[in-house]
């Protein structure tokens, strides 16, 4: 393939498809935990280890910032959105010592949906996923909230505030 719009337009397709394969595993696994271990434990099992894993990515990719760097935390966020940003587009709120995003669109919370999982469980598998975006910023100290998806909470995602530590 010679056309670099055909090569992008494909290998964005292809990157959607590989969260959609994520949501698929999350669904998947969240299934057979729970069928071995009940509901409650297997949503903390995921969570614990979907947040170590954020918190290893955040050691990477944040090692150059503190706790008091939220802003730049949360662009340098941005910066490498997948499918530069088109693929979790967010409304962005930002100040000298906080940094806030609205996830309007997310590919694992469409996957789940496309799946016909019910309110109560796509609630579930949000909070699930929202677990690495914790182990992601946490890791670097700033103060960080999240709000998932739950039902009545409008057509959108997850909301993330990022926090300076030491802000008023």
């Amino acid at each position: 393939m010679t056309d670099p719009a055909a090569r992008a337009e494909k290998l964005s397709r292809e990157l959607d498809s590989a969260f959609r394969n994520r949501a698929d595993l999350y669904r998947l696994f969240l299934d057979e935990l729970t069928a071995e271990i009940g509901a409650e434990k297997a949503e903390a099992v995921m969570i614990r280890t979907i947040e170590k894993r954020g918190r290893e990515v955040a050691a990477a990719a944040f090692a150059d910032f503190g706790p008091d760097d939220a802003p730049a935390i949360g662009e340098a966020f941005l910066s490498v959105s997948p499918d530069g940003g088109r693929m979790y587009p967010t409304d962005v709120d930002r100040g000298s010592d906080h940094i806030a995003f609205k996830v309007k669109r997310c590919p694992l919370k469409d996957a789940w949906v496309e799946a016909g999982v019910g309110e109560k469980k796509l609630a579930t598998l949000c909070r699930i996923a929202g677990a690495f975006d914790r182990g992601l910023f946490e890791a670097t100290g700033v103060r960080f909230a999240n709000v998932t998806w739950t039902p009545g909470h409008g057509p959108g995602c997850c909301h993330i505030a990022l926090t300076n530590r030491n802000a008023g």
